[in-house]
């Protein structure tokens, strides 16, 4: 008697699609050339200021929406909602900096 033979068809089956290790590989590899772009920046030191914060800003921008989409899967369907959530979460952030920021400078 198999598996197939005690289900009796109420239970959906839904198969699971196995990605394997090749996404994450090029999800680390990727993580790790945003990190060494990012420490050789610095450590250049001769690079200009202004220049260094945007483009660490962007690496770190480029960097969570990597661990985030590979690492926690929201890449992967039937994730909307925590993907809304945390944007709510980010734009409240946002707001609330913005508005720091403006009660600082008034």
């Amino acid at each position: 008697m198999t598996n197939h033979d005690l289900n009796d068809g109420s239970a959906v089956k839904h198969r699971h699609r196995h990605e394997g290790p090749q996404k994450h590989i090029i999800a680390f590899v990727f993580s790790i050339i945003l990190t060494l772009i990012a420490f050789a920046t610095v450590a250049a030191g001769g690079v200009n200021i202004a220049f260094t914060v945007l483009l660490l800003l962007v690496m770190a921008v480029l960097q969570v929406l990597v661990q985030l989409g590979y690492w926690m899967h929201l890449k992967d369907k039937g994730h909307m909602m925590p993907i809304l959530f945390m944007a709510g979460g980010f734009f409240v952030a946002g707001l609330a900096i913005i508005a720091a920021l403006y009660w600082m400078w008034w």
